[in-house]
């Protein structure tokens, strides 16, 4: 089937290896970096989600009116706006973009101190079950065509209704991550597709396993996303020393950083519980820098569990082929980011991104053929 492929934009320009610059909101820069992803193929480009950085559907709306068929995914936490608020958020800007431009990722916290700058004291394991009961009333508010009742564990609504509908039969695709029991329980029951960090291939192959059958036991399927960090040279050889000078720009700047964060826009104030997923991924640097013949943990062993950090390192044809055997377990979207940001971006246009459309084509074809 055909792949998305999707990337990531910010308010800002920086990375773990390059300091952010300019202004915390730089208007020209969301321009510009939206429109890179679309003139580079990409079909779809997720805002992330703090409790300290710019507000999402704002970023979203701004990305959407600068291009003209770039889809957007909204990184969004349950639990501080009501669902039905949020489902009439999305309808309206699914109809003022264009229409089917407009999905949402459920991230549920991950990072107790990020909650708390919100004023979220609630324990993980009622998050989980939160974002479960709040995923339910959104669907319904956004498929519902009459006013509904509803009284759970974490809301209550009389009569609760939305004017504005999706623009489109597609409606708005549920995105959503996690690896712990109580993730894994609720986007089974209620997500589109399941966000995966690019762990090695036998993981990612367990994690899909295990995924589907909790899917199959609620009667659905599900579809899986996996997010990278490429590195790519001219050369395999090059490829490799430029991942060497990313870890030293990474470590230098990590260095100057009073608290070591080069990514948030609030210092932390001390050590804290991670999530699962990211927890994972330290556990995988701690057993060597490479996996797979070319999945480099460097960068997430040096950063510790900031989430998406792991990085195949190759020539263009080898990175592709790389990603490749993920869609040979599973995966039909592959979330890319750079370290050079806007850079990769435009780069990654030239080469990889063809090559991975023509490569999930042409092992169709043979599936078919087959």
């Amino acid at each position: 089937m055909p792949i998305e492929i999707l990337g990531m934009i910010a308010t800002t320009a920086g990375s773990e290896s390059k300091a952010i610059a300019g202004p915390v909101v730089d208007p020209a820069y969301v321009r510009e970096f939206s429109r890179a992803h679309e003139e580079a193929g990409f079909d779809r480009v997720l805002i992330g989600y703090s409790a300290s950085a710019p507000d999402g559907f704002a970023v979203a709306s701004a990305a959407l009116h600068s291009t003209e068929r770039l889809k957007v995914l909204i990184a969004h936490r349950p639990g501080f706006v009501p669902p039905t608020i949020v489902a009439r958020k999305l309808a309206t800007l699914d109809h003022l973009t264009g229409g089917g431009r407009v999905a949402i990722h459920h991230i549920t916290g991950g990072s107790e101190a990020d909650q708390r700058r919100d004023g979220d004291y609630s324990e993980k394991q009622d998050r989980y079950r939160r974002t479960g009961e709040f995923i339910d009333v959104l669907r319904k508010t956004l498929t519902e065509e009459e006013p509904f009742d509803h009284e759970g564990e974490f809301y209550r609504f009389e009569g609760a209704y939305s004017a504005a509908k999706p623009a489109t039969d597609a409606g708005i695709p549920i995105f959503f991550g996690g690896l712990s029991d109580g993730a894994i329980e609720v986007g089974a029951k209620s997500a589109d597709v399941y966000m995966l960090f690019g762990e090695p291939l036998a993981e990612v192959e367990e994690h899909i396993r295990t995924i589907r059958a909790a899917a199959v036991k609620e009667g659905r399927t599900i579809e899986f996303s996996l997010s990278t960090r490429p590195i790519i040279a001219d050369t395999e050889e090059e490829a490799w020393a430029k991942a060497d000078r990313i870890y030293a720009e990474t470590e230098e700047l990590i260095a100057s950083q009073r608290d070591g964060n080069t990514l948030s826009f609030a210092r932390s104030r001390g050590h804290e519980r991670n999530a699962v997923s990211a927890d994972r991924l330290q556990q995988i640097a701690k057993r060597g820098d490479v996996h797979d013949e070319r999945l480099w943990t460097g960068i997430t062993r040096l950063t510790g569990p900031s989430g998406n950090s792991t990085a195949p390192v190759g020539t263009s044809e080898q990175v592709a082929e790389a990603l490749l055997k993920y869609y040979d377990l599973g995966v039909t979207r592959f979330l890319i980011r750079g370290f050079d940001p806007l850079g990769d971006v435009r780069d990654w246009g030239q080469e990889l991104v063809p090559l991975l459309r023509e490569g999930a084509r042409l092992r169709d074809e043979a599936r078919v053929a087959a």
